[in-house]
């Protein structure tokens, strides 16, 4: 039984990842045409990448949104956290329900009506309405992961802060803080890393000046920019690895340093 599974994960896995592995073939290939036979090794398309100032601005704008979505992602989700595994309240779990919902709702359902509201209340489309969209849906993964940090803790730990003259503030900055700071910097970096490549809120809800990602939208239009579009995709998935690989660190730093089972994680 074990094996049918092996050759079942191992062909999906091919399947999925087969077009990614097919970038940096072709950002490295001497031709506008994205097919084989490969003409030659070339940097080219790199080097253009420093050429295009729309791109410039794409990415800027990218990373404003981003930052500010993992902020106020992460801020939410520490909050929502330590609610969700300090106290009892009525409605406790309809509400932690509710907040983990944009986890299973198709992303174009929360972009459209997203959309219709905001031009329903007669506000304009900017850098705002995406970064709205982005926590929205980079919430429930802040709060997935800061759940974890903030259960591996003692209580007792607080407690003898708030015995010793600390207030609850204070002992929450001094004592709880340091400890959930692997998952802190966990959740950053995955919602950073999802406001970063999202397209489909972006989409729909940005206005004179795209993302990153509805920039290379814009492009495919133009058969010959192809390959600089690989150049740079190239560079993301690079980036995104690199930010995974680091965040499922922090992840597993804080599982260890809380005393917690290794159950899996991102990577």
């Amino acid at each position: 039984m074990k094996r049918p599974l092996r050759v079942y994960a191992i062909l999906y896995l091919a399947f999925l990842y087969a077009p990614i592995a097919l970038l940096p073939v072709f950002a490295f290939n001497d031709g506008t045409v994205i097919a084989f036979p490969l003409r030659g090794f070339t940097w080219g398309w790199f080097e253009q990448l420093t050429e295009i100032p729309a791109l410039h601005a794409a990415v800027l704008n990218s990373l404003k949104i981003a930052v500010s979505t993992a902020i106020l992602a992460t801020c939410l989700g520490v909050l929502a956290a330590r609610a969700a595994t300090r106290f009892a309240f009525p409605g406790k779990k309809g509400v932690m329900g509710l907040i983990m919902l944009p986890l299973v709702l198709p992303e174009i359902i929360v972009a459209v009506s997203l959309l219709v509201v905001l031009l329903q209340l007669g506000l304009s489309l900017g850098a705002w309405t995406v970064i709205l969209g982005h926590v929205l849906i980079a919430t429930p993964f802040s709060i997935a992961i800061l759940n974890s940090a903030f259960q591996g803790l003692d209580l007792s730990l607080e407690e003898a802060a708030v015995d010793l003259g600390e207030t609850r503030l204070s002992s929450f900055r001094l004592v709880t803080l340091p400890l959930v700071m692997p998952g802190i910097i966990s959740s950053l970096l995955i919602a950073f890393t999802i406001s970063l490549d999202e397209f489909i809120i972006a989409f729909f809800l940005t206005g004179t000046e795209p993302t990153l990602p509805v920039y290379l939208w814009g492009q495919l239009r133009f058969p010959q920019r192809l390959p600089v579009i690989m150049a740079l995709g190239t560079l993301l998935v690079l980036a995104s690895v690199l930010l995974l690989a680091i965040a499922e660190y922090a992840r597993r730093r804080g599982a260890a340093r809380t005393g917690q089972k290794d159950a899996g994680g991102f990577l």
